[in-house]
């Protein structure tokens, strides 16, 4: 899948809601502190990260890579 990121960056948490893997904020915060969510292939611990475009995305088997 591929998101098109219309500003300078998303943040991480707002991606995951925005693709519709997690129902709330919440839900996205405790996925990311918990390691679950990968940036590049290394794990994003941090919930406002910011994305950028060329960033891929990967929780519970899936992929989206940001373009611009």
């Amino acid at each position: 899948m591929e998101f098109k990121v219309t500003q300078e960056y998303i943040e991480l948490n707002k991606l995951l809601k925005l693709v519709k893997w997690v129902g709330t904020g919440g839900h996205a915060k405790i996925v990311i502190q918990e390691g679950e969510v990968l940036r590049n292939g290394t794990p994003e611990l941090r919930v406002r990260a910011k994305l950028k475009p060329g960033d891929v995305i990967e929780f519970e088997g899936k992929t989206v890579k940001l373009i611009g």
